[in-house]
């Protein structure tokens, strides 16, 4: 996730390091990273669709990849769900980062 801010980023850096130091707790840290850290963006069905033929997978072959199933993919490819959670997460990580990451 990218910061939204050159200063937030260092707060978020300090947080972390005190969390990993134990001054801070699990429940604070989750703060910082909702005060600090950009949310995921939403992905439209062209977006996922888009993102799919990018690395010239099958739907049955990302459903695999988001260990979520065929039908679903299905779905988001015809705007009759939207990925959330984890499986958003891991949208813009294939995205941002590329289909080896998740292999």
């Amino acid at each position: 996730m990218k910061p939204k801010s050159r200063l937030l980023e260092a707060v978020h850096e300090t947080a972390r390091d005190l969390a990993e130091l134990g001054f801070i707790d699990k429940r604070a840290m989750n703060r910082y990273d909702v005060l600090c850290i950009e949310p995921v963006p939403a992905y439209s069905p062209e977006q996922i669709r888009t993102l799919r033929d990018r690395y010239r997978l099958s739907q049955a072959v990302l459903a695999s990849v988001l260990n979520t199933s065929l039908s679903t993919i299905q779905k988001w490819e015809i705007g009759e769900k939207h990925p959330g959670g984890p499986s958003l997460k891991l949208l813009n990580i294939l995205d941002r980062k590329g289909i080896e990451v998740l292999v």
